[in-house]
């Protein structure tokens, strides 16, 4: 993946930074703004997957089939199950990225009624909305970018996929123990440069692991951001630009804390990391089952760091140490 430039796109300006909101839904078609749902909040047990199919339908060289298959790929090299496409979450997606580029460009959780393509308030609803069963968490992640020049679709759909992992509350999409995504892309134009919508539906909470809570990155992941920004609501401690954030992630109903955190790069420099979990987030967005250490400053390119995270699951402590190495890639 090469450098290039990303930008926040809104309909009156345009500021150096990849824009996402955060992660939004609830159980079945309840409306909960842009609160990320807790494990408890939805079944975890429930076999509703409505549409999925075995092989993927997205179209060859679409966006959509590579943010799908890098998604995957960084998912099932740390352990985490990979992802089933479901059509009904699809449709969901692509209609508020539609949606999104219908009103301005502006990225966001949310729809408002009367608005042009509104199809349901929150994630949740509009999976409701195209027959995905209510009985089932649904929720998604939302983001965009202006860029010029313009991009093939394979590199839109991957930089969207490492954009959302270098957030520290979008990076659940790579870390959840979900089972089903649907994916939704749009493009617009803003003085005749090319401006990217794009939504995730994520959905169907289910256990995933029974050797204790999982990383991403993990030991040998290679090519992610170095550098996270743009993410609304804004990580705690942070101003402007932060670094590779590291999501530990258990099942469903898992309690994760965090104790300590650290990385070490190359030169023997320790960063101290925040720390983050369900007990410590203001913003009341992460899951009980995930918790996240994250620089707070920029890391730097391809460099190796050594990763060093300590904490409980369920009361009972973990220790996770490991290596990765970051790309070119800004977030």
């Amino acid at each position: 993946m090469t450098t290039r430039s990303t930008f926040n796109f809104t309909s009156t300006a345009i500021a150096a930074a990849f824009f996402v909101a955060a992660c939004g839904g609830g159980g079945g078609g309840s409306s909960t703004g842009t609160a990320a749902a807790t494990g408890a909040s939805a079944p975890a047990s429930s076999t509703a997957t409505g549409a999925n199919v075995t092989t993927p339908q997205y179209l060859a060289g679409s966006a959509q089939l590579a943010a799908f298959n890098l998604l995957n790929q960084e998912r099932q090299q740390c352990g985490f199950p990979a992802l089933t496409e479901n059509t009904q979450l699809d449709s969901a997606a692509g209609a508020h990225a539609l949606y999104m580029g219908q009103n301005g460009g502006t990225i966001t959780d949310t729809e408002v009624a009367g608005n042009a393509g509104f199809t349901g308030a929150t994630y949740a609803d509009r999976a409701a909305h195209f027959g995905y069963p209510t009985s089932t968490y649904a929720g998604g992640v939302s983001g965009g970018y202006y860029t010029y020049p313009a991009l093939s679709n394979t590199q839109y759909g991957q930089n969207l996929v490492y954009a959302w992992l270098s957030g520290v509350y979008h990076i659940a999409i790579g870390v959840w123990p979900v089972t089903s995504v649907g994916v939704g892309f749009n493009q617009t134009t803003f003085n005749g440069a090319p401006v990217i919508q794009s939504s995730l539906s994520i959905a169907n909470l289910q256990p995933m692991t029974t050797s204790g809570p999982l990383t991403f990155p993990c030991q040998g992941t290679t090519g992610i951001a170095y550098e996270g920004g743009g993410e609304t609501p804004t990580p705690p401690n942070t101003s402007g630009a932060f670094g590779t954030p590291v999501a530990v992630a258990g099942n469903p109903t898992d309690t994760i804390a965090l104790q300590s955190g650290t990385m070490t790069d190359t030169s023997g420099n320790v960063i101290n990391l925040q720390l983050l979990d369900s007990a410590s987030d203001p913003n009341k967005l992460l899951p009980a089952f995930e918790g996240v250490a994250y620089p707070t400053a920029p890391l730097a390119p391809n460099t190796v760091y050594v990763v060093s995270i300590t904490g409980t699951v369920n009361g009972q402590a973990f220790s996770r140490s490991f290596s990765f190495t970051t790309g070119s890639f800004v977030g």
